[in-house]
């Protein structure tokens, strides 16, 4: 047995990896620069990750990707079912040339292999690792930043990268800085010599399978754009506005919020309405919990009718195509214009609506308002300042519904 099959079995003892449930593809390096014989390491270097896995329909799943100019599926997550399949198809796999087009490469895994006609599971976490001989030869910032707003996770392996006189060659600088899900130095692991590719098998297995700090993975908590509807009538008042706003800053302080998590946009309504903020606005908890307090009452009549059509228009248009569109309709009394026929719209549109009433709100608009399930999705409170013990009740079903959706 040699030193390195020694080193897998000993960390084998150390972590089941039969809790390891992750869908991973493997970006392999297929380009000229690599030469046969590194070529061959790398294969060498995947099927001691295919042995140190254990692969299996209970725990991960692992399919290739070898890229050149272009970049094609060896076999898909459902093709191999076992370690000893995998690794044989391993050695089988003959190398295409060209160049190294990682960019290209995560467009690839993002748009053909993580569907559930290659195997996907839904359930399991989405990764990608990235093996790099030297640096890639197109950008890989856009296509990198699009696979990690689906909810993939990217691993860089990077092997003799760039010294000094060779930096002028690079297509793009800090390209792993730019493309990964944390900057942390988790996602990331640089070996200084082929020879040496052995040695990353343990930390790479070991984080892979922490699907804990897999910080790209979609959840509930970092996937929505969340639009608040607030009602800023008359009947309100100033102190009692406040209390609403202390309740929108309450239920978005229990999200990520960041460019690439969950975002916050915010409408006032009165007779008439105003976009108080954008989901683009915000990227932190503190900017965002900020400029909520910062919103000035309006004061005047109530439609929650046009309030609805608007944050459709102008604050739901802008919302990305693999985010959960979240809106929060809060108000304290019956609207002036019809509430039925906008919220059906909104619902059409793939909206799902949380209606919260207060006070005098009126139970049959709130039920309107709502979306189906009635029962998770509308609340009435008396008094506003009992508002804040939905905070957790709303959190929780967002979270429930989300957790029943098959989903990357």
């Amino acid at each position: 047995q040699n030193t390195d099959e020694t080193e897998i079995n000993f960390w084998k003892s150390d972590f089941d990896t039969k809790d390891c449930k992750i869908d991973l593809a493997f970006l392999m390096d297929g380009s000229w620069s690599i030469g046969r014989r590194r070529f061959r390491i790398q294969k060498s270097f995947l099927m001691k990750i295919a042995q140190a896995l254990d692969i299996g329909v209970a725990g991960p799943l692992i399919g290739i990707i070898q890229f050149g100019n272009n970049a094609s599926t060896e076999f898909n997550l459902q093709t191999y079912r076992n370690s000893d399949d995998l690794k044989n198809a391993i050695e089988k796999i003959p190398q295409r040339g060209g160049l190294s087009n990682v960019g290209r490469a995560l467009s690839h895994a993002l748009e053909n292999f993580f569907s559930k006609e290659q195997g996907n599971r839904g359930g399991a976490p989405n990764v990608v690792v990235v093996l790099v001989d030297g640096w890639p030869t197109d950008k890989v910032e856009e296509a990198a930043r699009l696979t990690r707003e689906s909810g993939i996770n990217i691993f860089f392996i990077t092997v003799e990268g760039a010294d000094q006189s060779e930096r002028q060659n690079l297509v793009e600088r800090d390209f792993v800085d730019k493309s990964v899900c944390r900057t942390n130095g988790y996602f990331s692991i640089n070996v200084p010599s082929w020879f040496k590719l052995y040695q990353a098998v343990g930390p790479l297995v070991k984080r892979v399978c922490d699907t804990e700090q897999l910080a790209c993975s979609k959840t509930c908590l970092n996937s929505a754009d969340i639009g608040f509807v607030v009602d800023g009538s008359s009947s309100v008042g100033t102190g009692n506005f406040r209390t609403i706003l202390q309740f929108v800053a309450n239920i978005s302080q229990e999200f990520e919020i960041s460019d690439t998590g969950t975002r916050v946009g915010v409408v006032q309504y009165t007779y008439e309405q105003r976009l108080e903020f954008g989901f683009d606005k915000h990227s932190t908890k503190e900017t965002l919990t900020t400029a909520v307090k910062d919103i000035r009452y309006w004061s005047g009549g109530t439609s929650t009718g046009e309030a609805i059509s608007y944050a459709l228009k102008h604050l739901f248009s802008n919302s990305k195509p693999n985010k959960r569109k979240l809106m929060i309709v809060i108000t304290d009394g019956r609207s002036y214009d019809d509430v039925q026929a906008p919220a059906l719209a909104a619902h059409r549109d793939g909206v799902i609506a949380y209606a919260v009433g207060i006070a005098w709100a009126a139970m049959d608009e709130l039920e309107y308002i709502a979306s189906d399930p009635n029962k998770d999705h509308s609340f009435f409170v008396d008094d506003f300042d009992n508002l804040y013990q939905f905070v957790p009740r709303i959190v929780h079903n967002i979270c429930q519904e989300f957790n029943s959706q098959p989903r990357n």
